[in-house]
């Protein structure tokens, strides 16, 4: 093994802890809600009658792509790739104004609005939780890692 390669996290024989199962899990529900969603768009826009064909396309798109980066996470998340706790983070950070934009509605978006914030506000706190730093191989800071009990 040269200096450059470090093992994985997922090299260990320790079962994945359930709380980074759990994180995955919100993460890929998000990101099959995000493709799902674009997908709709997307053929809408261009089988229905919207008012903006080409704003229609382009959202559907755009939510699709938007679907690899939470889809990516989960599997890395999975893996137990250390990598995969930044792309996770940032989906559920994105998520919370989506969520409270979707709060301010007065529509159906409102349940939409809760579920989405339920999601992102467990999915960190599954995500930041030692117990999923220690899985992921993520050190603390001073590159110390688990010393603390």
């Amino acid at each position: 093994m040269t200096s450059e390669q470090t093992p994985t996290a997922s090299d260990s024989t320790d079962p994945r802890p359930r709380r980074l199962t759990y994180a995955a899990a919100l993460a890929g529900l998000e990101g099959i809600a995000l493709a799902v969603g674009g997908l709709w768009m997307l053929v809408e826009g261009l089988a229905g009658d919207p008012d903006d064909r080409g704003s229609a396309v382009t959202g559907g798109i755009t939510l699709a792509v938007l679907a690899l980066l939470p889809l990516l996470a989960a599997r890395g998340l999975l893996l137990r790739r250390g990598w995969s706790r930044g792309p996770a983070v940032i989906t559920q950070i994105m998520a919370l104004p989506v969520a409270y934009t979707l709060l301010q509605a007065d529509s159906i978006a409102i349940p939409a609005g809760i579920a989405l914030a339920v999601v992102a506000v467990a999915a960190l706190v599954l995500l930041v939780n030692p117990e999923t730093n220690r899985a992921l191989g993520i050190r603390g800071p001073g590159g110390a890692q688990g010393d603390q009990k």
